[in-house]
């Protein structure tokens, strides 16, 4: 249940205590790097974070990530490292990989990847080969660069079929995809997007990929840290590999992971290393470890269903502001908006945002050259934001783009609903 009332607000669980490192000593030393670090730190307490894919991270994990292992170099997997002195590598690898197993219900877990494309391009050289047949969805409809963007490996690596959305309800076309793979007949099938904000149908995907003989690779970047709280569907029971990040909604540090059955495990762990990457950055695999364990916790349930509650509002009050919502809503942290009928694109709504003090993305919209925003709800949620407040950011919004009075004052409210609710308090 959202967070509505000032006494609720106080029993929720808490947003995030005062950040561990001292930048001010930092700035003493190498005011530089000192002051940019200070600048930045000051931006994201002072303006509104809406990137669907940041949130803020624990001071456990900002702590993990600044420890000794970022000294350590440990190629290699736990009892089998290239490297000596490896003890304490080995066993932050191994509760990293536990923590994730029991997390997603997966049979191998694999915390090496360094990204969640590192991810994909290591999922794609444990099951394919180069000049293979792909299905994805198509970049037009929110697939991703490594869904066969031409700049990127998949695009030059792989031949892609793209299946697109139902143009009008926006909702994936289940018809189609399937009457793509019995055309192509695809070595695998990737379901996943960067802005899809609907719920993808696995059992679908995995029926359609039996057919065929495909692959399900799983690209759960997004949803992943729903997933860990129970406030989306899991594809793990249906999908051969599942790909994700560990930043995002589930709230660790920027990387990637993959699951998978033991019957790939050998050679998703061989396409990882050595294959595709050299020696894990072992302080990220530690703060790994905290964010799987933090997100174990009922607390962190609460707040995966408050996100989703939160992107729900903030879709329903920008209609009100005369947006137009793609497919009507979301059931996820990610809301896609249209800002055409308030008379402008969406790269002329996102610089108007940010001169008003909010943060957020462009898209590709389904059906056309336009672009839309794309904004989500991780951030202001871990902030301790409530329903409330996505009300009153959806009429900042709706301000900002119709260029109803001062930027100036505009910035000013975004900044005061930042502060009133800091990412680290104290």
């Amino acid at each position: 249940m959202p967070v509505t009332t000032p006494a609720a607000r106080a029993a929720a669980p808490p947003s995030h205590t005062a950040v561990p490192q001292d930048f001010g000593a930092l700035a003493r030393q190498d005011p530089e790097i000192g002051g940019i670090l200070l600048a930045e730190a000051g931006r994201q307490s002072s303006t509104l974070q809406l990137i669907a894919a940041e949130n803020f991270t624990s001071p456990a994990v900002l702590a993990a990530l600044g420890s000794p292992l970022a000294n350590k170099y440990a190629e290699g997997y736990p009892g089998a490292r290239h490297h000596g002195g490896c003890e304490q590598a080995d066993a932050a690898e191994r509760v990293a990989v536990r923590r994730a197993m029991s997390l997603f219900g997966a049979e191998h877990a694999n915390v090496q990847p360094h990204s969640g494309s590192s991810a994909v391009l290591a999922a794609y050289a444990a099951l394919l080969r180069p000049g293979d047949t792909v299905l994805a969805m198509g970049l037009p409809y929110g697939g991703h660069l490594t869904h066969g963007a031409p700049g990127n490996f998949s695009g030059r690596w792989f031949e892609f079929a793209g299946y697109g959305v139902d143009p009008d309800s926006g909702l994936i076309d289940y018809t189609q995809v399937r009457a793509l793979a019995r055309a192509r007949r695809p070595k695998a099938i990737v379901c996943g997007s960067i802005s899809y904000p609907r719920h993808p149908d696995y059992e679908q995907f995995r029926d359609i990929a039996d057919e065929v003989g495909a692959y399900l690779i799983a690209d759960a970047a997004h949803p992943m840290g729903l997933i860990a709280g129970g406030a989306a569907p899991s594809p793990v029971p249906y999908a051969d590999v599942v790909c994700a990040t560990t930043h995002k909604v589930l709230r660790g540090p920027r990387g990637g992971m993959i699951l998978c059955g033991v019957e790939l495990s050998e050679r998703i762990d061989r396409a990882v290393f050595p294959f595709t990457q050299g020696g894990a950055q072992m302080h990220t695999v530690a703060a790994k470890a905290v964010a799987f364990g933090e997100a174990a916790t009922p607390a962190y349930a609460v707040y995966a269903h408050r996100v989703v509650a939160h992107a729900r509002a903030l879709a329903a009050a920008l209609e009100d502001e005369g947006f137009e919502v793609t497919t009507g809503g979301t059931d996820t942290h990610i809301v896609v908006a249209d800002p055409g009928p308030l008379g402008v694109d969406g790269r002329t709504a996102r610089e108007r945002l940010m001169a008003a003090g909010m943060v957020l993305d462009t898209c590709a919209l389904p059906y056309g050259d336009a672009r839309g925003i794309r904004l989500g709800t991780a951030a202001v949620t871990t902030q301790g934001m409530d329903e409330d407040d996505m009300a009153r950011i959806a009429a900042l919004f709706g301000a900002a783009v119709r260029q109803e009075g001062d930027p100036a004052v505009l910035r000013a409210e975004a900044r005061g609903l930042a502060e009133r609710n800091p990412p680290y308090p104290g």
